[in-house]
């Protein structure tokens, strides 16, 4: 009997917390924990739901709603590093967790969408979509998003939000071709916490087990995403984009060579480019000895990858 009361509170605490109301759904919690002190996931979510309400309180302090809903977004981040001393995770109360948090974000941003001059500013835009897409609507998500990529065309995190959709809504080859873009443009702009489609968190998960650090993990991603052929959706280049894409190398090659404390953090964004210089090469049968000097320079670069992408390239031609 204790239990069943028990779990209509906690279910009534869940309801209330999608309401957005995490003050009453803390009152239902600690009254379910008083009826049942041995049932796990109400002591779960009673101290995820008081992690909240603590940090959320600061936002009486901020004036803006862009920046109230901004800062709701930023607790994300410290929030999964709390829940990391969790041994056990109740799926269904992180979900309503989510849902209080994008909902409550929301709420702020929707508030600015009434002026004019805020319905093309991208950023406002991807914060919007980013919040439907917390809440799982992928429709509304995506309308917003692609307004916002309209605005600001070369923006990497929001392409890689427009991919994550796509690939969510099962349009993977749209999603691989928009994932090699965005990581092209610049892996340090891509919140890879914020991407929940399967086949880029794997992607995540297997560079992140090849050791390298955090800060690095988002540099690697293309490279591996290509040498695993995950990012397989490629497209022709304009030649324009072939100026800036040499140019763009003789940059990095450049700085490589002034500055070797930051060739760990360049050398993939250099190899990547380099992959796609060959394929450009390729794609337009030019001179064979132009693909033979880019590999040498991946060789010299990288022996390892040079290694990987020789014995890619072999495979795929057998």
């Amino acid at each position: 009997m204790e239990q069943k009361q028990a779990a209509a509170l906690l279910k009534d605490a869940y309801d209330k917390l999608k309401a957005s109301d995490a003050k009453e759904a803390c009152v239902l919690l600690e009254q379910a924990l008083d009826i049942d002190f041995e049932n796990e996931e109400v002591k779960y979510a009673l101290k995820c739901v008081h992690w909240w309400l603590e940090h959320v309180r600061k936002i009486d302090e901020i004036r803006e709603p862009y920046e109230k809903g901004g800062f709701i977004l930023s607790l994300l981040k410290p929030y999964h590093i709390f829940l990391e001393q969790f041994d056990n995770a109740y799926d269904h109360c992180q979900y309503v967790i989510r849902y209080y948090v994008y909902s409550k974000a929301l709420f702020f941003f929707k508030g600015l969408l009434g002026s004019p001059a805020n319905q093309h500013d991208p950023g406002l835009l991807l914060l919007v979509g980013r919040c439907y897409k917390g809440l799982g609507n992928y429709e509304e998500a995506l309308n917003y998003l692609e307004q916002a990529v309209r605005f600001k065309r070369e923006d990497a995190e929001t392409l890689a939000e427009v991919a994550d959709l796509n690939a969510l809504l099962a349009e993977t080859k749209a999603a691989k071709a928009l994932f090699r873009e965005a990581f092209f443009l610049d892996p340090s702009k891509i919140d890879i916490r914020s991407l929940e489609s399967a086949f880029i968190l794997e992607l995540r998960d297997k560079v992140a087990r090849l050791g390298y650090s955090e800060d690095l993990l988002c540099e690697w991603i293309p490279v591996y995403g290509y040498l695993w052929s995950v990012f397989s959706v490629k497209r022709e280049l304009k030649q324009t984009e072939v100026g800036r894409l040499k140019q763009s190398i003789f940059s990095l090659e450049a700085e490589c060579e002034a500055n070797p404390g930051r060739k760990e953090l360049l050398k993939p964004r250099l190899l990547n480019r380099y992959f796609w210089l060959i394929d450009h090469y390729e794609n337009n049968h030019e001179d064979p000895s132009l693909i033979e000097e880019t590999l040498l320079k991946i060789k010299v670069t990288d022996p390892d990858i040079y290694q990987k992408y020789t014995g890619q390239t072999r495979s795929e031609k057998k």
